[in-house]
């Protein structure tokens, strides 16, 4: 039986040379999938408000649906790593609001981790979560919650002032308290140097494979996303098409009358012709 994983044990195996694996999660069916095929950690991103709600953008999600989806996936996953993303303007007013909004994440999922977006700008959001006592992962580089500002979701740290900028993110949230950070679209030569001066764990997604570990959108990874897919996914997996023709037969099937058949029905509970006649004869 595998042990739950922790900030501990996670650090040790970037101290180590272990690569840590990530992916996002949003129901429990999935958790027990992603726990039992021995990922690392699961996220559960805010991503979920175009991978389940279908809207363009992150930035509709609300505490209350990060919530609901993030208390499932902690049910599914006994031994991974849970890490509640904060939605949109739940940490930006301040770092009351910041604290707050964190502790309501943990204690109404029992998740082990919040991520934040941002670099310097929220440092004295991840401090004051960390000095509460809930471990922080950082995210730089893309962040989506920026797209508006980005004008899109484009690579950052190119050139040599974004490069600096994107190393000095990392150095101040590592310094703020955060034991992990993403580094999201940001060239892979950066991402290795930022792993090699930090302590954090760095988890890449379009960062090449300098990172620590790495994390994949579950409906990219499986092929289940429709339209666009990132430079950055690899797809494990068809499983959007499959889903596709087991739809197709099972419609196909329903309308031919070929199902359910015998071995799908409670024939023995069935009630006996004479009776069926008897209700028949009377309504």
């Amino acid at each position: 039986m595998a042990e739950k994983k922790t900030v501990a044990t996670l650090l040790k195996m970037k101290a180590e040379g272990e690569k840590v694996s990530q992916v996002t999660c949003y129901d429990y069916s999935t958790a027990v999938r992603v726990n039992d095929a021995g990922i690392d950690t699961i996220l559960v991103g805010d991503s979920l408000g175009m991978t389940m709600q279908g809207y363009s953008t992150t930035l509709p999600v609300t505490m209350d649906e990060m919530i609901v989806y993030g208390r499932s996936v902690v049910r599914g996953a006994k031994d991974t790593f849970v890490i509640m993303d904060m939605p949109f303007m739940s940490y930006q007013v301040s770092v009351e609001q910041a604290v707050a909004n964190a502790g309501r994440l943990i204690k109404e999922t029992n998740a082990n981790a919040v991520k934040l977006e941002g670099g310097a700008a929220v440092v004295d959001q991840i401090r004051a979560i960390v000095d509460s006592g809930i471990p922080v992962c950082a995210h730089i580089g893309m962040t989506p919650q920026s797209v508006n500002a980005f004008g899109g979701f484009k690579v950052q740290g190119k050139g040599e002032e974004n490069a600096r900028r994107v190393l000095e993110d990392a150095l101040k949230v590592q310094e703020a308290g955060a034991f992990m950070v993403v580094l999201e679209c940001v060239p892979p030569k950066l991402a290795a140097l930022i792993t090699k001066k930090v302590n954090m764990i760095t988890i890449g997604i379009g960062g090449g494979a300098g990172c620590d570990g790495q994390v994949l959108v579950m409906q990219d990874m499986l092929g289940i996303t429709s339209g666009f897919v990132p430079k950055f996914v690899k797809k494990f997996a068809e499983i959007g098409e499959q889903m596709t023709n087991a739809f197709k037969a099972y419609d196909k099937e329903v309308k031919a009358g070929t199902f359910p058949t015998e071995a799908q029905s409670y024939v023995k509970s069935d009630s006996s012709d004479e009776f069926l006649a008897q209700l028949d004869g009377e309504y």
